[in-house]
């Protein structure tokens, strides 16, 4: 809602010093959300003044029409001369007001205007659209072309309003009355202490029975229509500047009279107007539900299929408009157009205005619906005064008479169906109890009647709600109403108190440890969202029966696209990954941890809870039932460089062992050790993929995988080649581990280092090597490690060579020779025995 301070001070005496700012600060202490204050006409130096095109000359051999004119501009150039200015513009004639900027102005955005050469011409000054004014557009994509009556000289930046603050308030679904001049009138009269001009408070005369003929079918639809009459409007009556400058300070296009007084009404009070050609307006109004596949063009051109939840406004034809949403083309408001005949002006000289009251959620469906996002709607689905229609229509009438010179109809339709006002029982010291301030009963009642509510009672308050706070419905609603007035800042700061003996649980401290871990092994974590669809699965090469595929699919997700919850990691890190490749960091380590979502096909649908009591155990664990399985991961995505070159040496790019590591990484802070084998899975190179697997209660228990993708994936996903990844199951490794990290004990005796070379076939995996070597080992192996991979003719063809470095202590004497060699040896004989190996030289 944009509110220009000009017209905000029209309800509220302001002080005279106030800013923008100085509103904006208090309408934000009493909980409005004003996003911005906009200063317009900011640095705009005059002269700016209205004049009079005297002569228009076409000057011709250039790529676009251009027009020499004289222009009366009175004293203000200082000579009474005519001025001289060159202008492109083709929507004004000779005699038309316009309004002229003098040499030496400075318009907005700090362009100063000088006498300067062009087209062969000098021009002094310029002739100005709205645009140019930051104005903004009209309509005509042209210059400003103003009513006969004002006089020449007239200062425009007066006559125009130019020079305004606006403040642009987000308005809360909650606080609909704020989407008017009205309510936030009243707030700000609140947030001031002063006295409100309520400009619904009209003489309205009592409807009768010679009113425009209206019948309302569906009472629960429509709880109020209004309908007043207005006859021998004036088509060649144009909408005045001041309630131009009001609707387009607002945000609104100026369109036509009749148009734009409605419009003004539902930004003055809050309640949407429409306004009919009384002479294409077929027998009575009605208002009933649309018949499934009814038809109706709106004032958009759009031709709409209805539904039968549409609430619909009907003539004896069908439906003439969408109720509440927006209007239909075939009554629609004609312009005033010149008679080809008679030469004079013909347009819409009667007018039905219809002010009704529709209900929230059907208006708020009905939009949704249709796609179609109107004023009237963003009113209506927040909700609207009720008690305000008859105002609103008063307020349209009596703006027709005066500035369209129509006469209002005596007839006054009011369908009322009757309800009783709303009254919620609250304790005078509940208030007290929500914000932990001790308010009182006296400031309780006197904030609850700022607000509009009527209030009874001592220590029990019965508090009528005001007609225009839909959203206040129960005691929670009132105490926030009191809070927000007292201040918010004002709510003392009390950090709870933890209760005492608990605190992280063993799998929270892991998934910490993790995220520590990876930070530290220089990994960047990023939170995505947990959507996903079965075209990144695709692309991913993933197959049809694989247990990925098993989603959760959203009853009403947030894109078409990504309707499923993520069965894995993966996705979401790729896609951070290649947004951020595509910006130009191209060295990138990237890690996430979080739950995915694996459907079992054994929950149970979710059964609706309750609101009025707290469920039992049963519900709840009802409840649980319907949930899919959500194991928690860790997953990591890796490309470019993992080490930098410089001075120290030259870098290296990150590869499928940089994956395996931090599958380690994550691993040692469950404490566990993993077992690294070949592996074939989707999305990974199949001679380049790693099965990270546990001990789980003596059993090889697969807890991850990680590797190189393969080239097919990263082509699929625009992805750097050589991307790499890791995803791995936290749960499975917690259940792998031992309990409770400990320190390690640390040695005071000396290390004993003996070296390995073991030459093995190609196809054996250094990894079984290792397996073998530590169990041969024994208990004397503090440390195991592959420094080198060696292949060669004098090898042979299909032979590798495997050399490690293997680190023996005892933690409580210092190893003999012998020993360490025994140790050695026993490793040796076992991974011969096993793997086949050889001992080279």
């Amino acid at each position: 809602m944009r509110v220009p301070l000009s017209w905000l001070r029209e309800y509220v005496d302001l002080p005279a010093t106030a800013t923008g700012r100085d509103v904006q600060e208090k309408l934000i202490a009493v909980g409005l959300e004003v996003e911005t204050v906009e200063r317009l006409g900011e640095g705009l130096k005059g002269p700016l003044v209205v004049g009079q095109v005297l002569t228009i000359e076409e000057l011709e051999g250039f790529k676009k029409p251009i027009r020499f004119c004289t222009v009366d501009v009175g004293r203000a150039n200082g000579t009474g001369e005519p001025q001289e200015i060159v202008c492109g513009a083709r929507n004004f004639s000779v005699g038309d007001k316009v309004v002229v900027v003098l040499p030496g102005a400075v318009l907005p955005g700090d362009f100063k205007i000088a006498a300067r050469k062009t087209y062969g011409k000098t021009s002094h000054g310029m002739i100005c659209s709205g645009d140019e004014l930051g104005m903004g557009d009209d309509g005509t994509h042209g210059i400003i072309v103003l009513p006969p009556e004002y006089e020449v000289g007239t200062d425009a930046i007066a006559l125009l309003e130019l020079v305004d603050e606006v403040l642009d308030i987000a308005v809360t679904p909650d606080r609909g009355y704020c989407l008017s001049m009205r309510g936030v009138a009243r707030e700000t009269a609140t947030a001031y202490g002063l006295p409100l001009r309520d400009p619904a408070l009209l003489d309205v005369p009592p409807p009768n029975s010679g009113g425009y003929p209206v019948q309302v079918s569906d009472p629960m639809g429509c709880d109020r229509f209004t309908a007043r009459t207005v006859a021998g409007l004036e088509p060649e009556a144009r909408t005045p500047l001041w309630l131009q400058r009001r609707l387009q300070k607002a945000g609104m296009r100026p369109v036509s009279l009749a148009v734009d007084i409605t419009n003004y009404v539902m930004l003055e009070l809050g309640q949407p107007l429409h306004a009919y050609d009384r002479t294409t307006v077929s027998g009575p109004i009605g208002v009933r539900r649309a018949t499934p596949g009814e038809q109706l063009t709106t004032l958009d051109g759009t031709k709409r299929v209805l539904d039968a939840a549409d609430l619909v406004i009907t003539d004896d034809r069908g439906p003439i408009g969408l109720a509440g949403v927006m209007g239909g083309a075939n009554t629609e408001i004609a312009a005033a157009a010149a008679d080809p005949e008679t030469g004079r002006l013909r347009g819409t000289t009667d007018v039905v205005i219809e002010a009704a009251h529709f209900d929230a959620l059907s208006i708020a469906r009905t939009a949704r619906r249709h796609k179609l996002s109107s004023e009237a709607a963003k009113r209506f689905e927040r909700g609207v005064d009720p008690e305000a229609a008859s105002a609103a229509a008063q307020r349209a009438v009596d703006l027709l008479v005066l500035l369209a010179g129509g006469t209002a109809e005596e007839g006054v339709t009011e369908i009322v169906t009757p309800s009783g006002p709303r009254t919620i029982t609250v304790s005078a010291d509940h208030p007290d109890k929500v914000a932990g301030v001790a308010y009182g009963r006296e400031t309780v009642v006197r904030r609850l009647q700022q607000v509009g509510c009527d209030v009874y009672g001592q220590d029990e308050l019965v508090v009528t709600v005001p007609s225009w706070r839909p959203d206040l419905s129960e005691p929670n609603d009132l105490a926030e109403e009191v809070i927000r007035l007292e201040g918010y800042e004002n709510l003392p700061s009390t950090l709870p108190l933890p209760p005492a003996g608990r605190g992280l649980t063993e799998r929270q401290r892991l998934h910490r440890r993790v995220g520590r871990a990876l930070a530290g092994a220089g990994y960047v974590e990023t939170l995505n969202y947990p959507f996903t669809g079965s075209h990144v699965l695709d692309q991913l090469g993933i197959e049809q029966d694989d247990p990925r595929r098993a989603a959760v699919t959203l009853v009403n997700p947030l894109s078409d696209e990504e309707p499923d919850l993520r069965t894995t990691l993966v996705p979401g890190l790729l896609g951070a990954l290649r947004r951020n490749y595509g910006r130009g960091t191209h060295d990138l380590a990237l890690f996430e941890t979080g739950p995915v979502f694996r459907a079992s096909g054994d929950e149970k649908p979710a059964s609706r809870l309750v609101v009025d009591r707290r469920p039992t155990d049963d519900e709840i664990a009802s409840l649980d039932a319907s949930l899919p399985q959500q194991p928690r991961r860790a997953a990591v995505v890796l490309a470019g460089g993992r080490e930098q070159a410089g001075w120290w040496g030259e870098g290296r790019p990150a590869n499928w062992a940089d994956a395996i590591e931090a599958g380690r990484t994550v691993a040692r802070e469950a404490g566990v050790e993993l077992i690294v084998r070949q592996d074939q899975h989707a999305p990974f190179h199949p001679g380049r993929c790693a099965a990270l697997l546990a001990l789980v209660d003596g059993e090889e228990v697969l807890v991850g995988n990680a590797g190189e993708l393969h080239p097919r994936v990263t082509k699929a996903m625009s992805l750097p080649e050589r991307t790499c990844a890791m995803e791995i199951d936290l749960d499975r490794l917690e259940r792998a581990g031992t309990g409770p990290l400990r320190a390690p004990k640390i040695s005071a005796f000396p290390v004993a280092t003996q070296d390995v070379a073991l030459v093995v076939d190609d196809s054996v995996p250094a990894a079984e090597v290792e397996s073998a070597l530590r169990e041969g080992a024994g208990e004397l192996l503090e440390s195991l490690r592959l420094f080198d991979v060696f292949t060669g003719e004098q090898l042979g063809a299909g032979k590798k060579s495997l050399a490690y470095a293997l680190r023996f202590r005892a933690a409580d004497r210092t190893l003999t020779a012998e020993e360490a060699s025994a140790a050695r040896d026993a490793a040796v004989a076992t991974a011969v025995e096993r793997t086949g190996a050889v001992l080279r030289g």
